[in-house]
């Protein structure tokens, strides 16, 4: 089960250099159910994987397999929608990690946070810091899967 809350970004953090970056791609094989490819590219790994995600906003199941490169390229021929690139910079907010993803292409300047807990009571009592904008979790306007479909928010951010 993966529990995570999205938001806008209101100011973007100073010094994004001193944070993990990975660069990743995105495909999706399927958008409902959700079935993803992904290549992670960054300086500790270079993975491929496939996930499944269920229904939720708030809360979901996510199954995560592990492809390798022939594989995934096989994969990605057969997408539907457009293919993400992102940045995703690892950011440390309290004992979580935000995940700060700055997209490209065709989404260029559009940015999102990720926030990933281990229990609901977690996500619950979470305090978001100033520079996060606006909680877009509910609603699916914001998943990455819309996003891919061309569906985009009305919104795009606050800076």
């Amino acid at each position: 089960m993966e529990i995570e809350r999205k938001f806008l970004i209101r100011k973007m953090p100073e010094n994004l250099e001193q944070y993990p970056v990975r660069l990743l791609e995105q495909a999706y094989l399927n958008f409902s159910p959700t079935i993803r490819i992904r290549h992670d590219e960054s300086k500790e790994t270079d993975k491929y994987e496939l996930t499944y995600k269920g229904i939720g906003d708030f809360f979901h199941e996510e199954y995560n397999l592990p492809l390798d490169k022939a594989s995934y390229e096989n994969l990605l021929k057969k997408h539907e929608g457009s293919i993400i690139r992102k940045k995703r910079y690892m950011i440390p907010v309290g004992k979580h990690t935000a995940e700060l993803d700055i997209f490209e292409g065709d989404l260029s300047g559009f940015s999102l946070i990720e926030v990933e807990f281990e229990t609901i009571e977690e996500e619950n009592s979470f305090t978001a810091p100033e520079w996060f904008g606006p909680d877009v979790t509910a609603g699916g306007e914001y998943t990455n899967s819309r996003l891919a479909r061309g569906i985009l928010p009305s919104q795009k951010s606050l800076i």
